[in-house]
């Protein structure tokens, strides 16, 4: 007569007997913390659909990344709201424009003790809200935006940023960028590509905070059709070969399965962006009471390094750092 396998049981008895066999680990370093640094305010403002975080001038975004740093948090990307918005986006990679200031800003209060990550695109710096240039037929053109995401490039590593992050979904991005730090010096400037982004209904809180929503049409053309898994391995893929040094598929929860068909196809670095919507989603009933927010955020982030994400890029880094760190 057999009898029922007690092993499992047993070891799920105590806190302690669980950490012992845990599978997977979610540390502070495994998170990226997305801010946004905003030029022409003098303070910072709250982003009404994403409670909790926050505009910044470069003086508190200063402050608040070194009070994610003290958390545990040592990587930070950086999204720039321009006030001089034109077709081209030219901001985006003018020196004394907010990205790079904040770049700078962040590389000299950390040195090489924290990670600085640029967004690299054009949605929040163009007039029009699209993420490349347009031609006649107010389409994107991919090639000649590929030269401005070039320019883009050697801007953010001038600034001092330890890597770029190319978020636009232009075909041979990744080769470009590679190409033009190479050429330039920058052989040390990594790219972290936003390899499979999906045309998602879940970046609705970002563009507020970005201001970087198009003004006509959407972006479906250029990011990935959310139906589409092989089509999406074979971007990252590509990025690989292109010279990425991490590939990202963004959002998180909702394409878990392309992180683990990605992982499990490359062994490549991978992240996962658990994006504005997801964290919107999990403020909003955590305020009304029918969430724990605690449980549930470090649930959620656990399960997107369970898929296989090496890294996690979420709004609720600080916090969740701080409540890994209390156990």
């Amino acid at each position: 007569m057999g009898f029922p396998d007690q092993r499992p049981r047993r070891m799920r008895r105590t806190a302690a007997l669980r950490a012992l066999v845990r599978e997977t680990d979610l540390r502070p370093d495994d998170l990226i913390a997305p801010m946004f640094v905003k030029e022409g305010i003098d303070e910072p403002v709250p982003i009404a659909s994403m409670p909790g975080q926050h505009q910044h001038t470069i003086d508190s975004l200063r402050a608040e990344a070194l009070a994610i740093a003290e958390a545990g948090v040592r990587a930070f990307v950086l999204f720039g709201v321009p006030a001089r918005k034109d077709a081209e986006g030219s901001e985006a990679w003018n020196p004394e424009g907010i990205a790079q200031r904040a770049i700078a800003a962040l590389r000299s209060e950390f040195g090489d003790d924290a990670v600085v990550i640029a967004d690299l695109c054009l949605d929040e710096y163009t007039d029009h809200g699209h993420c490349g240039v347009l031609n006649e037929r107010r389409e994107v053109d991919n090639d000649r935006t590929l030269v401005l995401y070039r320019r883009i490039a050697l801007a953010q590593a001038q600034a001092g940023a330890h890597m770029v992050a190319p978020s636009g979904m232009m075909d041979g991005q990744v080769g470009e960028i590679r190409d033009a730090l190479d050429e330039a010096g920058h052989q040390d400037v990594g790219i972290l590509a936003y390899a499979a982004k999906f045309a998602s209904a879940l970046y609705g809180p970002f563009r507020e905070a970005a201001e970087g929503a198009p003004r006509f049409g959407d972006r479906a053309g250029y990011q990935q059709d959310p139906a589409n898994a092989d089509e999406a391995l074979r971007e990252i893929v590509a990025d690989i070969e292109q010279g990425a040094d991490v590939v990202m598929v963004k959002p998180a929860l909702p394409y878990l399965d392309v992180v683990r068909l990605a992982k499990d196809a490359t062994g490549f670095p991978l992240a996962a962006y658990h994006v504005s919507g997801e964290y919107a989603m999990v403020k909003a009933a955590a305020a009304n009471g029918w969430l724990d927010e605690r449980r549930t955020v470090l649930e959620l982030l656990t399960s997107i390094r369970r898929a296989g994400a090496d890294l996690v890029l979420t709004y609720h880094a600080r916090d969740a750092a701080v409540w890994l760190r209390q156990g």
